[in-house]
């Protein structure tokens, strides 16, 4: 049986990720939403603290640390604010595939320009896309190059990225996964006013970009198997930033239902009350248990550790929204009032959902994974 129980090192993180979310994390919120940006300050303590380097590989001088610790450390700051966590700036979704290609000679620019600190990488992969899309990443062979034309779908930190990562598929259908050093993108940050505000969300429209083969950084197989890993990671991650909002918008609500009283008595201790409290709390654990098992797999190498990723991703994404939008139902009017968080937590929830896909999306794909596996085992 594997055992999730957190080992000391791990617990001494959790504590400085939940102490950091608490008091500086959540007081800074509201003023980073309202600056739509994480402050000086504020990313400078979580550098400081080497959390801005959980994923980045010892060799740069980051921690590279196991998944199932990271999981517990991004759960312990998204306690305090997602919207603050997912505005940091530094490698952020790039920093699996620095980690698992950390040798690859497109990051040596990278590797020198972090000496001032990590820039900022605006992770688009676009490769997974069945259809093409309206407006999409596209991708055409040129000489030993490629021409990158389209605009992307919202992403995280686009608006103030020092560099972009670009995962797509070329006319022949191959994964392209390509990287830029410079800003040859212009930025359309569009209506992007429900949530995460302090995140950096937009688009990036590239314009006939020429990158040649000094930025190609895996094509064909090589990238798809390596985009798999990462995709992992990732999901593994934004999962657990999920799951340490619900335990946020839990607590919050236990406190202020025992706090406040109706007919002479705690209005938790109303039936309907209780119940609901008691579903949102079966909603963060299920959650955090299936990040968790995700997480091992990851760490372990388990063939099937994508599969779990994916389910985790879709169960929080779930959970998620139900544990917000009943945090905001048991406050009542005041769910709805900016002087209380549980109105921004149900936004950034939202957002958080609908940059990262759908519950159902994520099901769908695990049931094209699981069919064409079953497809391989039968073929003759």
């Amino acid at each position: 049986m594997i055992s999730f129980q957190p080992t000391e090192e791990e617990q001494a993180f959790f504590q400085v990720a939940r102490s950091l979310a608490v008091e500086k994390i959540r007081p800074a919120a509201r003023e980073c939403e309202k600056r739509r940006t994480v402050s000086a300050d504020l990313s400078d303590r979580v550098d400081e603290l080497g959390l801005s380097a959980l994923e980045l590989p010892e060799s740069w001088g980051g921690l590279e640390l196991p998944l199932l610790s990271q999981a517990l450390i991004w759960q312990g700051l998204s306690y305090g604010d997602l919207g603050v966590i997912q505005g940091l700036p530094g490698a952020q979704e790039a920093s699996s595939l620095f980690r698992l290609s950390s040798e690859h000679r497109v990051w040596h620019r990278y590797r020198e320009m972090a000496k001032g600190g990590w820039p900022t990488v605006s992770w688009i992969d676009e490769a997974e896309q069945k259809e093409p899309l309206k407006e999409a990443i596209r991708v055409r062979r040129r000489g030993s190059g490629y021409i990158v034309d389209g605009v992307s779908s919202p992403v995280r930190l686009a608006s103030k990225a020092d560099w972009a990562v670009i995962a797509a598929r070329d006319e022949e259908e191959e994964t392209v996964l390509l990287a830029f050093d410079e800003r040859v993108w212009e930025i359309e940050e569009g209506d992007i006013r429900l949530g995460l505000l302090a995140a950096g969300i937009a688009r990036l429209r590239f314009a006939e970009v020429y990158a040649g083969p000094e930025q190609l950084v895996a094509r064909g197989p090589e990238a798809d198997a390596l985009l798999n890993r990462v995709r992992a990671r990732n999901q593994v991650i934004e999962a657990a930033k999920e799951v340490g909002l619900m335990e946020a918008a839990l607590d919050y609500t236990i406190e202020y239902t025992a706090g406040r009283k109706a007919f002479g008595q705690e209005i938790a201790k109303f039936q309907g009350v209780s119940f609901t409290i008691a579903e949102m709390a079966f909603e963060c654990r299920g959650a955090k248990l299936l990040v968790w098992q995700a997480a091992a797999a990851v760490d372990q190498g388990d063939e099937q550790a994508g599969g779990y990723a994916w389910r985790a991703l879709s169960r929080a994404h779930r959970s998620l929204r139900y544990v917000t939008d009943q945090a905001v139902q048991m406050l009542g009017g005041h769910g709805y009032v900016q002087e209380y968080p549980a109105e921004k937590w149900m936004r950034d929830a939202q957002a958080q959902v609908m940059l990262y896909g759908r519950e159902t999306d994520w099901l769908i794909r695990r049931g094209e994974q699981l069919l064409g596996k079953r497809k391989e085992r039968v073929a003759p």
